[in-house]
């Protein structure tokens, strides 16, 4: 395994992140994820073998099955010395119904933090995020929650996951003027065939150094051959059970020609699709870490081959010509 720091912090994490969201039942307050693993056992496995492999970085967040999947990482990392360990987890979604069950206002942020470590067994969280941005709060009222969890040693870093390139620069702005801990690093989603964010949120983390830990680089599964193009997925996966919104989405040409290439590439050098994809995303400079989602130990140590694989600009460019990043405006535009 190799490892880097996180954006221009000093902060060392694997170039390999273990996603958590299909820890769990897959209850959720708002909805039930489909294809969740529900086997605790199997998921505590998942993570000592990732462990094992080098994998020093785990991201979860309260919202995984409504705070199993934080509770499931908690006994899988118990067994460590918890210095070994960068742990990252998020704040946001719907907890419980009712006012104050979701958000990014002073009271749910401190509230969650103490309810995410609990569930996590451990004093602190290395990385704590915003998993959306909330409209319904001011944003200097979130980062001062933030900051007041990180004077008490109960965080070590704050980030934002799903903000937008102007939502950032807001972020920043307001933590350099009021000398709160600024934006460490942001989570978007990236993959050969979601590229929009290059036009957007990855450019003011190229600039001012704000750590990329991109999730879903399969393509929600379509760049592991998880589909078949001529037919709509079972209901019984998560796609499938958002068939109307997000399978409209993926079953494009473009994201097919896409595919296509991985594909032949990946026959080529004698790799599987699923670590091309995966190699793609580490190739770009602007990310450090890939989240990724195995729901087995054969998943995972196929993910981990992707970060031997080697590819030339030739082959960059080869994979991208099917599908250009649309262009959307940004901050700086504004």
């Amino acid at each position: 395994m190799e490892y880097t720091y996180l954006g221009s912090t000093g902060l060392e994490v694997s170039k390999l992140c273990l996603g958590t969201g299909l820890f769990g039942s897959g209850y959720r307050p708002t909805e039930t994820w489909h294809g969740c693993m529900d086997d605790e056992e199997a998921s505590i496995e998942l993570v000592h073998r990732a462990r094992e492999l080098g994998i020093n970085f785990i991201d979860t967040a309260n919202q995984y099955s409504t705070g199993e999947a934080e509770e499931i990482v908690g006994k899988a990392i118990s067994e460590y010395d918890r210095d070994e360990m960068v742990v990252q987890t998020k704040v946001w979604d719907k907890m419980f119904d009712g006012p104050n069950g979701s958000g990014l206002s002073r009271k749910h942020v401190l509230d969650q933090a103490a309810a995410s470590r609990e569930r996590l067994g451990t004093d602190y969280i290395d990385v704590y995020m915003a998993h959306a941005y909330d409209p319904n709060t001011p944003l200097r009222e979130t980062l001062a929650a933030f900051d007041q969890l990180v004077s008490q040693g109960d965080v070590r870093y704050v980030g934002a996951s799903n903000f937008d390139e102007s939502q950032l620069m807001k972020a920043l702005w307001i933590a350099d003027r009021e000398g709160y801990q600024p934006i460490s690093s942001t989570e978007p989603e990236y993959s050969l065939i979601a590229r929009e964010e290059e036009w957007n949120a990855l450019r003011p983390c190229a600039r001012e150094g704000i750590g990329v830990t991109p999730y879903s680089p399969l393509g929600k599964g379509l760049l592991a051959g998880a589909y078949d193009r001529e037919e709509k997925p079972s209901e019984s996966s998560r796609i499938g059970h958002r068939v109307d919104s997000q399978w409209d989405w993926l079953n494009t040409e473009e994201n097919w020609a896409v595919f296509d290439v991985v594909q032949e590439l990946a026959e080529t050098k004698d790799v599987t699709p699923v670590q091309i994809s995966i190699a793609w995303v580490l190739h770009k400079d602007v990310v450090d870490s890939v989240i990724i989602g195995p729901t087995t130990v054969d998943e995972l140590e196929e993910c981990v081959g992707a970060v031997d694989v080697s590819l030339s600009d030739d082959d960059m460019e080869r994979l991208e010509a099917p599908v250009q990043p649309a262009y959307k405006g940004g901050w700086s535009e504004q």
